[in-house]
């Protein structure tokens, strides 16, 4: 086998072997969460009109925001727990009458979650010049680094299912703290201290989400050449009407594909005679 750090191969495919500081994926999980019945918080304003509420319904939902804490599992070197608190931005329709429009209204719902992921272990105290704070006693000064992995969520806007007005059974239930800059994406501060016998909003969404766990490594690669752009970059002075040309036709969208549980090309025959031979 070739040695890597020389620089060259016999048939000589990459130039360097460079040793590089990059985020590894030690571990990772998708999962798919349906979530029935997230209690809703509003504005005192919002509130008012869902008192007097008929029906609702739901219209989309974002997720705002997801506050993570990692902690070493004390029974388990190497693995870590991940709480996740997931932030909803949820919108509704809500009707007050039989036969006027429905009032447009925002709420805000949370959802917390747990998943024990393996992040190695490590022992080294990494020290950087980086992000690093303001000190009056040094112009430059070096950041210290904790020694827990790194926590990453992915996702993408949860897929809104139902909603129901309820009336409150536990005023207690499922309320959590909502920081300020959650509260922010409606316009303020939300109501939480609603009484046992309140109606308010209680929604369903269904989530996709993947989780990992990230440590930084040196790691040692092949490089084959730098990333040289092969392409020039075009001003877009066009005409808007020669720019619109340009435009796949959207055939799916006029025409939805079909759901096959086999991709059958042109040439296969599915008829009977087929079957019986």
């Amino acid at each position: 086998m070739a040695d890597l750090r020389n620089g060259c191969t016999p048939n000589g495919d990459f130039r360097e072997a460079v040793c590089i500081d990059a985020g590894r994926v030690y571990d990772s999980c998708c999962d798919r969460d349906c979530l029935e019945d997230l209690r809703c918080f509003f504005l005192p304003e919002t509130q008012a009109l869902i008192d007097n509420a008929l029906s609702v319904r739901l219209r989309s939902a974002e997720v705002l925001n997801v506050y993570i804490d990692v902690e070493p599992v004390n029974f388990n070197k190497g693995y870590y727990s991940c709480d996740l608190t997931f932030f909803f931005l949820l919108s509704f329709d809500l009707y007050t009458s039989t036969r006027g429009c429905p009032t447009v209204i925002n709420g805000i719902a949370s959802f917390n979650k747990k998943v024990i992921l393996f992040g190695s272990e490590g022992n080294v105290k990494t020290y950087s010049n980086v992000f690093g704070e303001e000190c009056v006693c040094q112009s430059n000064p070096a950041v210290r680094s904790n020694n827990m992995p790194k926590c990453v969520v992915s996702t993408v806007d949860p897929v809104p299912l139902s909603a129901r007005i309820c009336e409150i059974r536990d005023c207690y239930e499922s309320v959590c703290c909502i920081p300020e800059s959650v509260c922010e994406a409606i316009g303020g501060n939300v109501v939480t201290d609603l009484r046992n016998g309140t109606p308010t909003i209680f929604a369903t969404i269904g989530l996709f989400s993947i989780v990992q766990l990230i440590r930084n490594v040196q790691m040692l690669i092949p490089v084959y050449d730098f990333c040289i752009p092969d392409k020039h970059c075009k001003s877009s002075i066009d005409h808007p009407c020669d720019t619109f040309s340009k435009i796949q036709f959207p055939l799916d969208d006029f025409f939805p594909p079909r759901t096959y549980e086999e991709d059958c090309s042109p040439t296969c025959s599915c008829s009977d005679t087929d079957i019986d031979e």
